[in-house]
């Protein structure tokens, strides 16, 4: 029987295929417990994690793995995984309070999976870009905008789906 067919058929038990394959992912894993060395986000149960009493802790045990997370990589290699482009007089406007809701919602993001973050955010331009480690926060930081200043909201995701192309405009 072929490995990725199982008795649920391909895909597993919900018959989905996999929506993105992240080369900064290992399959594999890492070597449990781990640490990565930039931004103390914790790696244990083959899950990513934050909680800066245990990364302290870490820190000291030299049996913890010292690692780079996948999100410092992509970072720090600009590989990113979202676009999200605003546009629009609007924009600049209620500059502020946009770029407020966008970093609320990455925190929220990021307290619950450390490996979704907003990799930068810069106006380029009359457009602010906003670059995503993880292409679902991309889409998120879009809905979110657009939940609370309407406007016109388009999201595109590539075949595969992994990039998310968002972009937000209110005149």
């Amino acid at each position: 029987m072929n490995k990725n067919i199982g008795k649920f058929g391909i895909g597993g038990k919900r018959k989905r295929t996999p929506t993105s394959e992240d080369p900064y992912m290992p399959a594999e894993g890492h070597k449990e417990p781990a640490i990565c060395e930039s931004c103390q986000a914790l790696y244990r149960n083959k899950r990513w994690y934050l909680d800066p009493a245990e990364a302290q802790k870490a820190l000291n045990d030299s049996g913890v793995n010292r690692v780079t997370c996948p999100a410092c990589r992509k970072i720090s290699e600009h590989y990113p995984e979202g676009i999200v482009t605003l546009s629009g007089s609007y924009l600049w406007n209620h500059e502020e309070e946009i770029r407020n809701i966008l970093r609320n919602e990455e925190s929220k993001a990021t307290s619950k999976n450390p490996l979704e973050r907003i990799m930068r955010m810069e106006r380029e331009g009359d457009d602010m870009v906003i670059e995503t480690t993880e292409e679902k926060l991309a889409e998120h930081l879009g809905r979110a905008l657009h939940s609370a200043h309407q406007g016109d909201l388009q999201v595109d995701w590539t075949d595969d789906h992994n990039v998310c192309r968002v972009q937000w405009r209110r005149d």
